[in-house]
């Protein structure tokens, strides 16, 4: 596995394979490698002859208040893992390269960023978009992979994508989950043993909700309060519970087989989100 560092190489390297007619697929990841970010690159390997994962904590989509000082990271661990799922290159910038004292420049979608996340997490969608759009430009990948879990991004670049007629498919790749149906998140380190124990509410209460749309329930508000009443139960502090339209992230009032309920809540200080498709 290659490790490149400087974002000139990088565009070398990526001009070179396409000048051979190779594809490239790209996973970009902010580091400390789940099994949910290696069934990235797993998936990652069939789309691409040369599979490069970016490695780079973004500190444009972190609010003052948020956690960029202790997230966790542990390169050489990830390092590992990424070879192991069978990366050809790891990118790994450094934030002074990505971004000099001289960048001025943002990019935002708007009416898909100031929803759901965005609205207690303002500025955050805005410092995704930036640095996905600063990876699809250096890298210059035929295909991007993006985890489930984080419905809201996916959503977003997808629509960035299409707005701005970039020449890369992005592909959604399903949750993973823990045994009990925690979503995997490196945040989740995060969590004392009675905390992780009751974030497996989260995903408990989205199964009852989607088994009761199955069922023939369509009003919005019951499926909804079935999450909450989950959540409740364990302990949990409800940010957000919604039933959007996939394409659009508007609350649907009645539950449609292109919704999904989306949840961010919190276990103790720590953020967690998750979703399910109605379609499941």
């Amino acid at each position: 596995m290659k490790i490149i560092t400087d974002i000139t190489e990088m565009q070398g390297f990526s001009l070179d394979r396409r000048a051979h007619g190779e594809r490239i697929a790209l996973v970009p990841t902010m580091g400390y490698l789940h099994d949910g970010h290696l069934s990235l690159l797993r998936e990652g390997r069939k789309h691409g002859d040369v599979l490069v994962m970016s490695l780079f904590v973004n500190p444009m989509q972190f609010g003052p208040k948020e956690d960029l000082g202790r997230y966790p990271r542990d390169f050489e661990r990830d390092r590992v893992l990424s070879e192991s799922a069978g990366t050809d290159v790891l990118f790994c910038p450094d934030a002074a390269l990505m971004y000099p004292a001289s960048f001025r420049t943002a990019v935002e979608v708007a009416g898909l960023s100031d929803v759901l996340c965005g609205k207690t997490r303002p500025g955050h969608f805005r410092g995704v978009a930036t640095v996905v759009l600063k990876l699809f430009n250096i890298v210059m990948p035929h295909t991007a992979l993006f985890g489930e879990k984080d419905f809201q991004q996916l959503t977003i670049i997808k629509q960035m994508a299409e707005d701005l007629n970039m020449a890369v498919e992005i592909v959604g790749v399903p949750t993973v989950r823990e045994p009990d149906g925690l979503a995997m998140s490196s945040r989740n380190t995060y969590l004392s043993e009675a905390q992780r124990a009751a974030a497996a509410s989260i995903s408990k209460g989205l199964r009852k909700a989607a088994a009761a749309f199955k069922e023939g329930e369509k009003d919005s508000a019951s499926l909804m309060g079935i999450v909450r009443g989950e959540m409740a139960s364990a302990g949990l502090r409800e940010d957000y519970v919604d039933i959007v339209d996939e394409r659009t992230l508007g609350t649907l009032p009645a539950a449609s087989s292109h919704g999904r309920i989306v949840v961010a809540a919190y276990a103790g200080t720590t953020r967690l989100i998750d979703n399910i498709s109605l379609k499941e």
